[in-house]
């Protein structure tokens, strides 16, 4: 009777241990959980629910359809159209700001990734929400060797349209070579991450 009472309060801490440490980490910030494609998926739906809704007249991304077209200038100026200025490669779009710490972190670990890709595999674009002038200092001190792109932070920017409607920086959406939208993530890289998260 004794070892059956203590079983049952073992198992009963141990589950208040687990929803407990569960818990933290949707609500302090994620850790490890907001490493997984679960973890982020829960994330995704939750900030989902709490955003505003978009423009009713604006394409927004969903997971497994094709992206709404972007056309975004350059820091020279020079417009580029995603998905089609990369068609038949997988494109990782990165969405960052130079006033952004978490952003700036994990752009050398978006241009080592970048620079393993070579002509034909995948394609890191980054577009920065933020202005011209502050992105092309930012860029002196901390170049990188992939195309960055330019749009405004709001309503209907293009973070919007890949899917994240409450605008959290960083955030990455890999698109397929088919012009799909595959995954996403809120969030910085650490070291070695994208290789795995792309595949």
């Amino acid at each position: 009777m004794a070892w059956s009472s203590t079983l049952k309060i073992v198992l009963i801490a141990v589950a208040a241990g687990t929803l407990g440490v569960l818990a933290g980490q949707l609500v302090g910030g994620g850790g490890w959980l907001m490493r997984t494609e679960l973890g982020q998926r829960v994330l995704q739906d939750q900030m989902a629910r709490e955003a505003p809704k978009p423009p009713a007249d604006l394409a927004v991304a969903t997971r497994g359809a094709a992206m709404p077209s972007l056309r975004l200038p350059a820091l020279d100026g020079q417009p580029m159209q995603l998905p089609q200025a990369f068609a038949g490669r997988p494109i990782l779009i990165n969405l960052w700001a130079s006033w952004c710490g978490p952003c700036i972190k994990e752009m050398p670990e978006l241009n080592r990734y970048a620079q393993s890709q070579g002509a034909t595999g995948t394609q890191v674009v980054g577009i920065a929400l933020d202005n011209a002038e502050d992105v092309a200092a930012f860029l002196q001190r901390v170049p990188v060797g992939y195309p960055i792109l330019l749009d405004k932070p709001g309503p209907r920017d293009a973070g919007i349209q890949l899917g994240n409607p409450k605008g959290v920086l960083p955030y990455t959406v890999l698109i397929g070579a088919d012009g799909k939208l595959l995954k996403q993530r809120i969030g910085p890289f650490e070291a070695g991450e994208i290789d795995s998260w792309v595949k």
